[in-house]
């Protein structure tokens, strides 16, 4: 069969030159050789390569070969450095008359221009090997090339080690993937979502199902995009997630879903985060929270790349309460310790004025955390050797200070951070201290997040509701309002639903939060009384999904795990941007095409809108106090 219709398609893809056509021929031959064993990809199969230029060793010695690239590199007119995505090559420029014609083609294009060169892999000359390179024991030596396109001056050099601004480079954005950290960084995102099919679709039996992206607005949670309608008045909403929809897929007897999934904030960027995001979505019905967690532990353990070490399961996990108390935050780094420690009852009897009124109140208390040989970046605060010179230490009577050293099992050159007040708030300062004085140890040097450990955690038992910051006399859902309480304080919510814990756990990875989801209700009852007596919200909004978990709804949960911020920290960079194909700027910008950009009032007029344009004082305002925008 093959030999029947590579005629035709040689004549199809026929150039001045034909070589492509013969290009093209070989690599399918050579694919369909392959096609029964996929264990190695075939890269060079339907273009005018032969090979890739990372790909050859000594073994293709004597191989004719056609590569295709970028030059990298040049020197004295000899040699010739041509990359592409794999890597790199060493090309001999020809220097006989003969081929005078090929060696001006290589020596006059500008870097970066693009060539195509065919000729014979061979070896180096002894002692001219290059062990840092994979194809540094050969080079080719070129008979025929190529200048498919030069390339201009560049805004800067494509070079990893050249230092360039972040907004240089997403204004050229299309140049910064030519480099080496941008390729590995997608190529691995890339390898790792494809891993993540297979374990769900093929494993697993998901059903990779795609929702809409215009949606309704929905109550609470963050802010969304509007987008205007033809319809006077009406708007659509860019969902934040799935949730809705994948829960009706459930109510639809799906039975197991999965979605890399486009989401939505109108909220400006930050490093671990900016306006529209990917996350690897999933709901399962008639499952529970053990269930989710071991789903959720077998895919990151098959989809790990193999270069990072191995991932250990089943995962630790900490109640919400436990991670406030010991670290300060619902996300914790457990790679090291410097955990706060409760020394209310060191101070029951103190004359400390400030220790007492603390104490003296509901949920008062006094905590502490130790940094070890924090006296050499923390020089102001109380010492293990007693030569205290905080002002606040001076107040604290010896036998109480002892008897904190002792507690807190201080060394010489170790420092005591102490605080006192309600104890969340006492734990949240103490949480972002620690973090603090983690990165004043470790620009000292001292080794305390080791960048090679991955250590996972999943949180759980978080509060069903928090009061609103605003209103706190109202309650907010602490995850969404579609979470089910815990079972065993389902009677609470008609007494005191700010005691209600919720089935919601968190996954955390290195001390940010890499996944979140929940069990939901699955009861219409429960959800509308939720959503209009507790949560005071529009029930109008989610009549849809009110009406659907009336018709048999059945039990479900699932989770959502946040693509960007896990392969920014399985790649080690510093922002979600690097992992990014095309992302937006801190200010939510595409600063390579312009975007957000203005609309003339004629191509608004169909949509019944018009722009209130902001006065200068309100402009001025703006500029002057950027837009908070909370923890998510």
């Amino acid at each position: 069969m093959f030999s029947r219709w590579l005629p035709g398609l040689n004549r199809g893809l026929a150039t001045p030159t034909g070589r492509i056509a013969q290009l093209v021929g070989r690599s399918l031959s050579r694919s369909l050789q392959l096609s029964s064993r996929w264990s190695v990809p075939e890269l060079s199969s339907f273009v005018a390569r032969t090979n890739t230029c990372g790909e050859l060793r000594s073994s293709h010695l004597g191989q004719e070969v056609t590569l295709c690239g970028w030059i990298q590199y040049r020197r004295q007119n000899i040699f010739l450095v041509l990359r592409d995505f794999q890597g790199l090559v060493q090309v001999l420029i020809p220097q006989d008359e003969s081929a005078a014609s090929v060696k001006k083609i290589l020596c006059d294009a500008p870097m970066e221009s693009v060539v195509q060169v065919s000729g014979t892999v061979v070896s180096r000359p002894p002692g001219q090997e290059n062990p840092k390179m994979p194809t540094g024991d050969i080079e080719i030596k070129v008979k025929t090339a190529e200048l498919l396109n030069p390339c201009k001056k560049l805004p800067f050099e494509i070079k990893d080690f050249m230092k360039k601004t972040e907004a240089l480079r997403l204004q050229y954005r299309y140049l910064d993937l030519r480099s080496f950290q941008m390729q590995y960084n997608l190529r691995l995102r890339s390898q790792m979502v494809m891993k993540m099919r297979e374990y769900l679709c093929n494993l697993h039996g998901f059903v990779d199902v795609e929702t809409p992206t215009l949606f309704k607005r929905t109550p609470g949670g963050a802010k969304e995009f509007v987008i205007p309608s033809r319809e006077p008045g009406k708007f659509y909403s860019l969902p934040q997630s799935p949730q809705q929809f994948k829960q009706l897929l459930m109510v639809g007897g799906l039975d197991r879903y999965f979605q890399v999934a486009r989401c939505y904030r109108d909220e400006g960027s930050r490093p671990d985060r900016q306006p529209e995001f990917t996350q690897i979505d999933i709901e399962m019905s008639f499952v529970d929270q053990t269930g989710i967690r071991s789903l959720i532990e077998g895919l990151l353990q098959y989809s790990w790349p193999s270069d990072k070490g191995p991932v250990g399961v089943p995962f630790p996990s900490m109640t919400f309460a436990e991670a406030l108390a010991s670290y300060g935050t619902d996300k914790p780094d457990t790679r090291f310790g410097m955990k706060i420690v409760d020394i209310s009852d060191v101070f029951r009897n103190t004359e400390v004025g400030f220790l007492q009124d603390a104490l003296s109140k509901p949920q008062g208390t006094v905590k502490a955390i130790r940094i070890p040989e924090g006296a050499e970046v923390l020089p102001v605060f109380l010492k293990a050797n007693r030569n205290w010179n905080s002002p606040v230490a001076k107040l604290v009577m010896e036998e109480q200070g002892l008897g904190l050293i002792r507690r807190m099992e201080n060394q010489e050159e170790d420092v005591v951070l102490l605080t006192a007040g309600e104890h969340k708030r006492a734990c949240s300062l103490l949480g972002k201290l620690r973090l603090e004085c983690a990165d004043l140890l470790e620009a000292r040097g001292v080794l305390l997040r080791d960048p090679a450990l991955f250590s996972f955690l999943w949180v759980v038992d978080f509060p069903l509701f928090l009061p609103k910051e605003e209103k706190p006399g109202e309650l907010e859902s602490a995850h969404h309002p579609f979470t089910a309480p815990h079972p065993s304080d389902i009677h609470l919510l008609h007494t005191e639903p700010e005691k209600v814990r919720s089935q919601h756990y968190d996954l955390v990875l290195n001390g940010s939060e890499v996944g979140g989801g929940s069990i939901r209700i699955h009861d219409a009852q429960l959800q509308r009384y939720i959503l209009e007596t507790l949560l005071k919200e529009d029930v109008k909004l989610l009549s849809h999904l009110l009406q659907a978990l009336d018709y048999g709804a059945p039990p479900h949960g699932g989770i959502a795990l946040g693509l960007d911020r896990l392969v920014c920290l399985v790649t080690g960079a510093p922002s979600i941007r690097d992992v990014i194909a095309f992302p937006k700027s801190f200010r939510g910008q595409d600063l390579m095409s312009d975007a957000p950009d203005f609309i003339p009032p004629e191509d608004l007029k169909p949509y019944h809108i018009q722009v209130s344009w902001p006065t200068d004082a309100e402009t001025e305002k703006n500029s002057l106090n950027p837009p908070h925008h909370p923890e998510s």
